[in-house]
């Protein structure tokens, strides 16, 4: 009796996220890595390693991982799972255009509000659909991606992910399809904005989320974004511990109180970092105008400041060009911040 073919699935931007639902996935499907030279290549020398707090490493050796460069490695796929950074999704969707079958579904687990948008303009007539990953992934090693944190990923509900969520389950990846994914990236938009604070600092993510200047910083961001939803009349999905509209108030907290009303929040493996960090490690561009940018857009739509996001977003890209610049203390941090909203 012939066997079954497996679902094929290709993840264009393997970088760590790509890596690790790439990864993870390979032991329910055929899954195809694309990204670029110098990472494959380091994948190809070391093999895979995916990890998560609580759970022991899983290494996938180089012989069992398909790994490619270029958009055609796609062809085949059934679902594409997009993982570039946000500057690069009209560039990775016009090289994906030529190549993708007329049925292949596109996932976009990128950050931000506006790449599945970005996506379907570049790939009219497919399915493209808007997901989201709530925990954040880093490189410790070569070849050796870990998630710093527990979490579910969300995907748009529809017929076409149903096979997906499938295989996100089965392998091991607790996935939940949503009808309101527009509010739940808003939601995530509002937790991201820690990404621009934890770069800046230079820490861990739980030293830094248990300092409370830090946190004071942030609470200035989500005031701000808070107030853009209103005037936008965004609802964010409640992602956290408690609902979106309290979390500023739960921020500005004592740090013992807020360690005890926040323990979830802090379930954080203690070498986690946000993915900013990683790329002003790395020297590369960030994502912080479709973070703490996006905020400052929104609200100037309406009328309305956000300086503490346009100031951050200014720190960081002098940070992307001069990284003695870094790192920032709390205490330092939350002046910037505070003169800005005074200016």
């Amino acid at each position: 009796m012939a066997e079954t073919a497996r679902p094929t699935v290709a993840v264009f931007g393997a970088g760590s996220i790509g890596c690790h639902l790439g990864g993870a996935l390979a032991d329910v499907a055929d899954v195809t890595l694309i990204g670029r030279a110098p990472a494959m290549d380091v994948l190809r020398e070391h093999g895979l390693t995916i990890s998560a707090a609580g759970r022991a490493p899983r290494r996938i050796g180089p012989d069992r991982l398909r790994l490619a460069t270029g958009p055609d490695a796609a062809a085949d796929a059934d679902f594409v799972l997009i993982t570039v950074k946000t500057a690069a999704t009209a560039e990775a969707g016009r090289q994906l255009a030529p190549h993708l079958r007329s049925d292949a579904v596109v996932v976009s687990f990128q950050n931000g509000l506006h790449n599945p948008d970005t996506l379907r303009a570049e790939l009219p007539g497919r399915t493209v659909l808007a997901g989201m990953v709530p925990y954040n992934v880093v490189q410790t090693g070569p070849g050796t991606v870990h998630q710093g944190m527990p979490g579910t990923l969300m995907v748009e509900q529809a017929a076409a992910v149903e096979e997906l969520t499938r295989l996100c389950t089965a392998a091991g990846l607790p996935v939940e399809a949503r009808a309101d994914i527009r509010e739940v990236q808003y939601g995530k938009l509002l937790m991201n904005l820690n990404n621009a604070v934890n770069a800046l600092s230079g820490l861990p993510l739980r030293e830094q989320l248990g300092l409370r200047a830090y946190r004071l910083c942030l609470a200035l961001c989500q005031r701000e974004a808070l107030a853009a939803y209103r005037a936008a009349g965004v609802r964010p999905t409640r992602l956290g511990p408690v609902p979106a509209a309290l979390t500023p108030y739960v921020l500005r907290l004592p740090d013992a109180l807020f360690r005890r009303l926040a323990a979830s929040t802090l379930d954080i493996n203690a070498h986690a970092r946000s993915s900013m960090w990683e790329d002003l490690e790395r020297g590369r561009p960030t994502e912080i105008d479709s973070l703490q940018g996006e905020i400052v857009a929104l609200a100037a739509r309406h009328g309305l400041p956000a300086p503490a996001n346009a100031c951050l977003t200014d720190l960081v890209h002098q940070a992307e060009t001069a990284p003695d610049t870094l790192p920032w203390t709390g205490e330092r941090l939350l002046q910037q911040l505070r003169s800005a909203t005074r200016a």
